[in-house]
């Protein structure tokens, strides 16, 4: 693990695309994170490339899109990446035609619909979870009840938390926490970071290879983790989630340490 008294511009000779995650690493709710969009500059400079990668389903494509251009930068859909996304490639990959449970908000509902996913919550074939800022107690009681049930169970990425700026939101980790301790059952398939799903979607996207891309993000356990089981240079910024306590006791470590993003900049040749 270096930190940045230790890199050099070598650490990214092969890099030819970024993978930024967005909670935590690009911005914290309605606030980019200071040099942000200093970092995008000098990626663009140095011939390089970007995507957005995230694991909030709470969100689709479209709202991050959005989302970014009142930030100040302007991108297409095709530089946003979702859980989501990956999700629905990956039910029309499995589950060709079966209908689903799908516990979240309109966004991954709509996400899910407009690629051919079938969603019904009365009588489905499979259930899946996300990120649903709209939770209830009905909605837990009916997920509760369907994977109790027996039915194929997917969630859409293992967060614990979501950051925001005063602190951190109960993510998908938490529900899955909820439902193992009601029914003692944990999904057959995630597919955001760290998992396999997401990563051969942005194979897919991007054209390129593993070693080819570099993972940035706040999270040990989903961004870290993706970098470090897939092969690619795994980049931890301490501007969301980990604090140094975390990074100290947590067992695999990153290749590379800053502050955040900006710090980047100076490497970039």
């Amino acid at each position: 693990m270096k930190r940045i008294g230790d890199v050099t511009a070598k650490d990214f000779a092969g890099v030819k695309c970024f993978l930024l995650d967005m909670d935590g690493t690009f911005y914290l709710e309605d606030e980019l994170i200071e040099g942000a969009l200093s970092f995008i500059d000098a990626v663009k400079e140095t011939g390089r490339d970007f995507l957005f990668l995230t694991n909030n389903t709470s969100r689709n494509g479209d709202f991050y899109v959005k989302k970014l251009a009142r930030l100040g930068l302007e991108v297409d859909r095709s530089k946003v990446l979702t859980a989501g996304d990956a999700t629905a490639t990956k039910l029309n990959e499995l589950y060709a035609g079966k209908k689903a449970f799908v516990l979240g908000n309109k966004y991954l509902v709509e996400d899910l619909q407009t690629r051919g996913i079938v969603v019904d919550n009365e009588n489905p074939d499979i259930v899946v979870i996300g990120f649903d800022t709209t939770l209830d107690y009905a909605k837990m009681h009916a997920v509760c009840n369907f994977v109790r049930d027996g039915l194929p169970y997917i969630a859409t990425h293992p967060d614990f938390n979501c950051p925001t700026a005063t602190g951190f939101m109960p993510d998908v980790g938490a529900i899955i926490a909820f439902i193992d301790a009601s029914t003692g059952r944990r999904p057959e398939l995630i597919i955001g970071k760290p998992y396999t799903g997401i990563v051969d979607a942005v194979l897919e996207r991007t054209g390129l290879t593993t070693a080819e891309c570099a993972m940035v993000g706040d999270r040990l356990y989903t961004d870290i983790e993706t970098g470090l089981r897939s092969g690619m240079l795994s980049i931890l910024v301490m501007s969301g989630e980990t604090t140094e306590e975390m990074l100290a006791e947590y067992p695999s470590k990153p290749h590379l340490v800053f502050d955040k993003l900006a710090d980047i900049n100076q490497f970039l040749k």
